[in-house]
């Protein structure tokens, strides 16, 4: 054996060009190195450490003191510790029974830091780079920073600003570190300039161009940004396009090829996008073919696919759905349904046949629940309308899933089939959640021209501890109303499903529009409700309450209506209010519904205490989506009051009307009988509000449904015995346009309005608008 010696072998997989080069280096170096004559290790020394620790190294050998060292194991020390990415160098020597190894460490990354990033916040860099090796406290690799370099400009990429360029400076420290600066020009942002259809003839390039969300440019692009290209929306277009034709008959239609040009100074795009239409095709017949389960009439009277009107995709992937649903509500979870199509292109003629294979029946063996960390497994499988071992029921999962959706708590709810091993007839159920937090903590201010400004702060937190109830603090002020709210709410306070509520409030309002008036209404108040679900979608509530309504102010600034009822029946009333009421809501969206109808009805009736009354009010909304944009949408409110017990009608439970929510055009609540005493009005106990809107993409928006302008027309009025009766002669009407946005801060409406039937002394206020409004 030689008394020294010295072996580089190159490790057999190396992750870096840096190592690669190393690892050449170190084959030569074998190559022409002396063979060590196997030997008993007396010690190991490493040399070189400054951060690493030596258990690192150590733990990397494959020897040990005591073992027989040879050509083989060193060879194999070489690649473990390559592989460990922390060395640039490593090298083994021997003397005499002594294995020495030297490394030389990497740098150490110190700080990466971000020069001209504008478009980006630096979090979003941070992590991007994270993810392909570069961060604090990580080994320094020339090659990492490469693809850092790539990965912040594919970042820029998908911003438009294909002029970005990215300079990597990197400064050495002390102690074997280095800060790594990225220096960004961001240049300006590349914009769609053309879109070109090539190869439309049976519809406008116009048209056509109206499907896609990428525009080539408009006056609202700087808050739709649809100007911007992006390779993911252009795909979603193009898949519009298909819909398109496919559902017009077009069954051959086919998108050949698209081109995406950048100008040579990379602020330009144009986009050419080559289509090969083909012919329509009319159904001529629709065939139900394979195993039905002896249900055919069950399964005809679900087709949509009507003869003697053009192919539609749509109609064919409804029926194809509505197919599998009907299927699994009879147990089959995995029937397949294929739909065949025979084109006659001499005639333009095609048939369809729907070929089922309802495999095997199944039962639910199991149900497993994933993904709930904070809410308890109880307040999710109360919801459940499928029972483990039970047969399989479609319909069942399916409204499983959308009452567990319908509790708010979960960003993402879907549900899973999987076959039991082992068996042919079983399936076991995996609900998976992703939660969200339900706490709300608000602190905001809003403006409307009728309430000026509005002061709202609250807590809320809807699944309070996982247990699925309700707990929440509102306080909210403005000119005409300040409102003080304690609220919880048992969701599931008997087994069965019957919700509790109690709520604590404390009110003060001066609902009246009247000028120069002081005087207020405060209301305090206590209230339990109990809501009994009579089926999935309707609910009937029920519930009783106190609450003590206090007429004050000085009677020089208060309508006499006011001080008509304060000195007939005191300043301070007591009820004891019943309430009943019933919601059936099926919009699609409670913001921004296209489709659907809604229905609410209340009533409120005190048989007890000072005040006795009766006041009931009914809603209704109805959707109806007139293409994928328009949407026309009616809302009808009727409310009626009634003194009981020979009393009259509290004047503070007075309807109220005009103004948003009522008859655009006319002052807020300035509908009712006129008060000589402040010229201001006192409403009625009887009120009518019929509502229609027209609701149209706001231009350069695309399909955003958050951003709309829309056409109204309302009619309406409050009515009162002794002033205004009930009669077509007394409905005012107004028509207007108006803007319809879902901000960060609220659902804002503003509308301009045409008085078109108004009467003398009527107040009229053509422009409103309000943070918060609803329909």
């Amino acid at each position: 054996m030689l008394p020294s010696s010295r072996s580089r072998l190159r490790p057999s997989s190396l992750r870096t060009p840096t190592l690669i080069a190393a690892a050449v280096v170190a084959a030569l170096h074998a190559g022409w190195a002396w063979a060590v004559e196997p030997f008993t290790l007396s010690d190991i020394r490493v040399e070189g450490l400054q951060r690493t620790e030596p258990g690192t190294v150590f733990g990397s050998l494959p020897f040990r003191i005591g073992d027989t060292y040879n050509d083989e194991k060193g060879a194999a020390a070489l690649r473990a510790l390559f592989a460990t990415g922390l060395f640039s160098d490593v090298r083994i020597e021997v003397d005499g029974n002594i294995v020495v190894v030297l490394v030389e460490e990497r740098p150490i990354v110190s700080m990466v830091e971000f020069v001209g990033t504008k478009e980006f916040d630096k979090d979003v860099l941070t992590k991007a780079l994270r993810d392909v090796g570069i961060a604090e406290g990580r080994p320094f690799d020339k090659a990492l920073v490469d693809r850092a370099e790539q990965e912040l400009k594919r970042q820029y990429l998908a911003k438009s600003l294909y002029g970005a360029e990215v300079i990597t400076t990197i400064t050495p420290l002390e102690r074997n570190r280095v800060n790594v600066t990225f220096t960004v020009t961001e240049g300006g942002v590349a914009k769609i300039r053309e879109i070109h259809i090539a190869g439309a003839k049976a519809f406008s390039e116009s048209r056509l161009r109206s499907l896609f969300s990428l525009t080539d440019g408009g006056w609202l692009t700087w808050y739709t940004k649809s100007d911007r290209y992006s390779r993911a929306k252009l795909n979603a277009d193009l898949e519009q396009l298909r819909s398109f034709y496919l559902n017009r008959g077009y069954l051959e239609f086919a998108v050949e090829s698209t081109q995406v040009a950048i100008s040579p100074d990379k602020q330009d795009i144009s986009i050419t996008v080559n289509i090969r239409e083909g012919q329509p095709y009319v159904v001529t017949a629709v065939e139900l073919e394979g195993e039905y389960l002896d249900k055919e009439a069950d399964f005809k009277s679900l087709v949509t696919i009507k003869p003697g009107e053009p192919y539609r995709a749509e109609d064919v992937a409804e029926t194809v759905r509505a197919f599998t649903e009907r299927f699994g509500a009879f147990g089959y979870a995995f029937a397949r349904i294929e739909p065949r199509t025979d084109i006659n292109r001499e005639t333009g003629r095609v048939s369809v046949a729907l070929v089922a294979e309802p495999q095997r029946r199944v039962y639910v063996r199991r149900i497993n629940l994933s993904g709930n960390a904070r809410t308890r497994d109880e307040v999710i499988r109360r919801e459940f309308r499928q029972f483990e071992s039970s047969w399989y029921d479609g319909e069942r999962i399916r409204l499983s899933r959308d009452r567990v959706d319908r509790l708010g708590y979960f960003n993402e709810v879907n549900v899973e089939t999987n076959e039991v091993p082992g068996t042919n007839d079983q399936v076991d159920l995996t609900l998976n959640v992703v939660e969200k937090p339900t706490g709300n903590l608000l602190l905001g201010a809003g403006f409307s021209s009728a309430e000026k400004l509005t002061l709202t702060a609250s807590i809320k937190q809807d699944n309070i501890f996982g247990s699925g109830n309700y707990l929440g603090v509102e306080f909210n002020t403005s000119k005409y109303n300040q409102n003080f709210v304690i609220s919880t709410i048992d969701p599931y306070f008997t087994i069965d499903g019957i919700s509790r509520s109690f709520d604590l409030y404390y009110r003060t309002t001066q609902p009246l529009s009247s000028q120069g008036s002081d005087y207020k209404l405060v209301t305090p108040g206590v209230a339990i409700r109990f809501g009994v679900p009579f089926t999935e979608y309707d609910t009937v509530y029920f519930g009783i309450g106190v609450e003590s309504t206090e007429i004050k102010g000085d009677e020089s600034g208060m309508p006499f209506a006011y001080s008509e009822y304060r000195d007939k029946f005191g300043a301070k009333s007591v009820a004891l209010p019943l309430t009943l009421g019933w919601t059936r809501d099926g919009r699609d969206s409670a913001l921004v519904p296209t489709r659907g109808r809604y229905q609410r009805l209340n009533a409120e009736m005190s048989l007890a205490g000072d005040a006795r009354y009766i006041k009931t009010n009914y809603q209704f909304q109805q959707y109806i989506p007139l293409s994928q944009s328009f949407t026309l949408a009616f809302n009808a409110e009727l409310g009626w009051g009634k003194g009981l017990s020979g009393r009259p009608f509290p004047v503070f439970k007075n309807f109220t009307g005009g103004g948003l929510g009522s008859v655009r055009g006319f002052e807020q609540n300035s509908f009712g009988a006129l008060d000589n005493t402040t010229g201001g009005r006192v409403g009625g106990h009887k009120r009518l509000n019929l509502n229609t809107e027209l609701y149209v993409p706001f231009p350069g928006s695309g399909t955003d449904r958050t951003l709309r302008l829309f056409g109204y027309f309302d009619v309406g009025n409050v009515f009162d015995d002794k002033f205004e009766k009930v009669s077509v002669d007394n409905l005012r009407a107004s028509t207007g346009i108006g803007f319809s946005w879902v901000s960060p801060v609220g659902p804002l409406k503003l509308a301009y309005g045409i008085p078109v039937r108004a009467k003398s002394g009527d107040r009229i206020e053509r422009l409103q608008f309000q943070i918060g409004t609803a329909f």
